[in-house]
């Protein structure tokens, strides 16, 4: 039996924290200390109880910095890093600073840059830079990949993507709803299934945008094997009628060829998944998220061309510039 790596986890208060907590118990290893500027972390009662608990970075920086120096066998190995988009890049820095490697959420960082400035710290410190893509683990994906991959060489999937997840008035108020910190909607909710196409379709050829505001974003993505039409939204009201009188606030559908893809479950423990492909010596590193990085970044970066051309069929009713 191998001996339990050392985890700390900066960002403990926030919303996907704790399936990073439950990845940490669930591979039998230990998590010594955490960070988060709101002290609203009982969650940690539930699995770790006993780690060291800080408020503030530059404590926090220190203490990992005095495990590692002065009390063997309590040195951190990785760093689990589940804070605000726009930090990423500072909090893998300060993982690498203390000899560690980090496993950091989607989107690893913001700027297509970010991805080579990392990769040399990486060759300077030896240590590793992991990011969590979760959706490459999912079953339905890996089927449908399989599919792709055995299909006729010269075949164009048509795809659409719908994902609502509906937010409330919060969400604007918080870093998420700040562009310059999370990105914006198509960044902060889309990243994972964005890399997901380019995982099973191939490198991105075309990328237009037909709306992109505060609470939705939709366009049209070509890839060397698929066309695909997608849409993001927190808006509750772009959910399907039918849908929405049962009660949901979420809504997830692809459909490839005008058949659904069963994609309803199956998302709970697939963070444990990518820790144990990451302890057993797997991952998916900083060149595996570049493809998706680029992506947003146009997006992001692009001047909405409005509801022209091949646009996605719930932009006809959704309220969009």
């Amino acid at each position: 039996m191998t001996t339990p790596y050392n985890f700390a986890l900066i960002g403990a208060a926030g919303y996907i924290a704790p399936r990073h907590l439950k990845a940490i118990k669930d591979t039998n290893n230990n998590l010594v200390a955490a960070l988060d500027k709101f002290d609203s972390v009982g969650i940690m009662d539930s699995y770790f109880p006993n780690a060291d608990f800080f408020t503030e970075p530059e404590r926090f920086d220190r203490h990992l910095d005095k495990l590692r120096r002065m009390d063997k066998g309590r040195e951190v190995d990785y760093v689990s890093i589940c804070s605000p988009n726009y930090l990423h890049d500072s909090h893998i820095r300060l993982a690498l600073r203390n000899d560690a490697h980090a496993i950091c959420e989607k989107p690893i960082v913001l700027n297509p840059w970010n991805v080579d400035a990392l990769q040399t710290l990486e060759k300077e410190t030896g240590k590793n830079i992991y990011t969590i893509l979760q959706l490459r683990l999912h079953p339905s994906i890996i089927a449908l990949k399989k599919q792709v991959e055995e299909g006729p060489k010269d075949k164009i999937y048509d795809l659409d993507l719908s994902y609502i997840t509906s937010r409330g008035r919060w969400y604007h108020i918080s870093w998420k709803g700040d562009v310059e910190k999370s990105g914006g909607v198509a960044t902060n909710i889309g990243v994972h299934f964005f890399d997901m196409l380019s995982w099973v379709f191939g490198d991105v050829k075309e990328n237009l945008v037909h709306c992109l505001e505060t609470d939705k974003a939709s366009g049209y993505l070509e890839y060397e094997k698929a066309r695909v039409r997608w849409f993001l939204s927190l808006d509750e009201t772009d959910i399907p009628t039918e849908v929405r009188a049962t009660g949901q606030r979420t809504f997830r559908s692809i459909t490839i060829e005008g058949k659904e893809i069963e994609f309803s479950g199956g998302f709970t423990d697939l963070h444990t998944l990518s820790y144990q492909d990451i302890l057993n010596g797997g991952g998916f590193r900083l060149e595996e998220a570049r493809n998706s990085i680029n992506t947003v970044f146009h997006i992001r970066n692009s001047k909405p061309m409005g509801k022209r051309g091949d646009y996605h069929p719930f932009l006809k009713d959704a309220g969009c510039k």
